[in-house]
């Protein structure tokens, strides 16, 4: 099983950028995926879940109206879509897949500053 993230970087604030991860090893379609993050010193927060069709999404109150999710499932990948980022969207963005086990990524650094 594997979760790889990509896309993440350097942004100033108000930019964009656009995270991806690519699964392999187990059934995708099947399951849920979300996106977490972690800041330095703090507990690693829920951003955005889809359901395992597309047909569900929830976003976290600091991102909506900023960032969107979306799936592909004939391709295995799930995208965080981020804009007008905030120096406060720092951290290390991690891919999770749930359904009968939940599976990680390795995470990928954002970091928002001028």
């Amino acid at each position: 099983v594997q979760l790889v993230e990509s896309g993440g970087g350097l942004v100033q604030p108000g930019g964009s950028l656009r995270l991806s991860c690519a699964a392999s090893g187990f059934t995708f379609s099947s399951y849920v995926m979300s996106w977490y993050r972690q800041a330095p010193g703090k507990e690693r927060d829920l951003v955005a879940v889809i359901g395992s069709d597309g047909g569900y999404t929830n976003l976290a109150d600091p991102v909506k109206g900023r960032f969107t999710i979306s799936r592909d499932n004939a391709k295995n990948t799930v995208s965080l879509q981020m804009n007008s980022l905030k120096p406060e969207d720092t951290a290390v963005y991690y891919c999770n897949a749930r359904a009968f086990r939940s599976y990680w990524g390795q995470g990928t650094q954002v970091t928002v500053s001028s």
